[in-house]
C-alpha cells in the first residue's frame, strides 16, 4: 500500500514514517520545512519506499500529482504555538485552514480511501469537564486552537458532503524524541531539556501544580494507523490521550534538577486530561507508553535539543508579552 504523510519531516509525522515504513508502506511525504528537518528522517535515507516532496501543502496544483495511487493520508501538517498564531493569525489561517482544504481537495480528487486528520485538544480551551470527552463544549482561547477546530470542521464536512472516509484524532500533549526545537517558545519539553543541557533552572509556569495528559508519540502514531485500518472510525472524532494526567512538578522531579517559577498565563488551564473511552471501543486502542518510561527515554535523546533555544525568566517575559496582552483581558 502507499500512504502519504503531510509534515512527514516534523515531530509526529517522522515517528508515523517511521511506523508506515515498518509495516512494509510506500510513504510519500510533503513537508515545506518551516518547521520539520530533514534530519528526522535521516535513517531513512536509503530507503527506495520513501520520497520526500519539499513543498507547501497549500499549493494545491503542485502537491496534486503526489496523491497517485495513495491509499491512506495522514495529514499532521500544521503550524504551532500559542504565541506566533496570537501575533500572525493569518499565516495560520493559511497553514492550517486553507492548508487542510487544499489536502482534502487532493485526497477527494485522487479517490483516497481513508483520510486522518490531526486535531489539537485545545480545542477545548479550559474545559469544565474531567477527564474531557469529545462532547465537551469547544472553546479556543487562540488562533492556534481556532484554525485547528476549523480544520477538523472541513475535514468532516468532507466526510459528509463527499462521502470521504474522515477521521479526526484529537491529540493531547504529544511529547517524545524529535519534538520540535524551533526559535519559537513553545512545547515544555523542548524548553526543559535545552535548560537541563545548559545545566539552568527549570522555568516552571506558576506553581507547577498544573497538570497536562502528557501522550507519548508513539501511542499517538499507532492510535492513528490504528484509526486508519478501521473503517467503523471514519466520520468520528476520538481524543487520544495517556489515560491519566501528570503535573509539571512532577516531570521536574522525573527530569531532576532546579527549578525557578514564572508567572502564570492567562488562557491556560489547570489541567489537560482526556476522556479516551471512545477511541477505546472503536478501536480497541490504549496507551502503551507510562510517563515515567517516556521521560526517560526523552533523557536518552537528550543531545538532540544541544541546537534548541536556551529560555531563561527574562527572555520568556519579552516571548510572552503578546500573550498576556491579548489573552489577559479576558482572564
Amino acid at each position: 500500500m502507499k500512504a502519504l504523510v503531510t509534515g512527514g519531516c516534523g515531530f509526529i509525522g517522522s515517528h508515523m514514517v517511521d511506523r508506515l515504513l515498518k509495516e512494509g508502506f510506500e510513504v510519500v511525504v510533503i513537508d515545506n520545512l518551516s518547521t520539520g528537518r530533514l534530519l528526522n528522517l535521516d535513517h531513512h535515507k536509503s530507503n527506495t519506499r520513501l520520497t520526500v516532496h519539499i513543498a507547501d501543502i497549500v499549493d494545491y496544483e503542485t502537491i496534486l500529482p503526489f496523491f497517485t495511487d495513495v491509499e491512506w493520508v495522514f495529514h499532521l501538517a500544521a503550524l504551532a504555538d500559542i504565541v506566533p498564531s496570537i501575533e500572525k493569525p493569518m499565516e495560520y489561517h493559511r497553514s492550517n485552514v486553507d492548508g487542510t482544504i487544499s489536502i482534502l481537495e487532493c485526497c477527494r480528487k485522487s479517490k483516497v480511501k481513508r483520510v486522518i486528520y490531526a486535531a489539537s485538544s485545545s480545542c477545548y480551551g479550559v474545559p469544565d469537564m474531567y477527564p474531557t470527552p469529545e462532547k465537551a463544549e469547544i472553546r479556543p482561547q487562540y488562533p492556534y486552537a481556532v484554525t485547528k477546530y476549523f480544520g477538523e470542521k472541513y475535514a468532516l464536512y468532507w466526510h459528509q458532503i463527499y462521502d470521504m472516509p474522515v477521521t479526526s484524532l484529537r491529540f493531547f500533549n504529544v511529547y517524545g524524541p524529535r519534538s520540535r526545537t524551533s526559535g519559537t517558545y513553545g512545547a515544555v519539553f523542548g524548553v526543559f531539556l535545552s535548560q537541563k543541557l545548559n545545566k539552568k533552572p527549570y522555568t516552571v509556569v506558576g506553581d507547577g501544580r498544573q497538570t497536562r495528559d502528557f501522550t507519548f508519540v508513539t501511542d499517538i502514531v499507532n492510535a492513528c494507523f490504528m484509526a486508519a485500518g478501521n473503517f467503523s472510525a471514519a466520520g468520528k472524532i476520538m481524543n487520544v490521550g495517556s489515560d491519566n494526567t501528570y503535573s509539571v512538578n512532577r516531570l521536574i522531579e522525573l527530569l531532576g534538577g532546579e527549578a525557578v517559577y514564572i508567572p502564570k498565563r492567562p488562557g491556560e488551564p489547570d489541567c489537560t486530561h482526556a476522556d479516551i473511552s471512545r477511541i477505546k471501543e472503536v478501536l480497541n486502542w490504549k496507551p502503551l507508553v507510562s510517563f515515567d518510561s517516556g521521560v526517560a527515554m526523552m533523557l536518552e535523546n537528550i543531545e538532540y535539543w544541544r541546537e534548541a533555544p536556551l529560555w531563561e525568566p527574562d527572555t520568556i517575559a519579552e516571548a510572552t508579552k503578546s500573550w498576556f496582552k491579548y489573552l489577559g483581558k479576558n482572564s
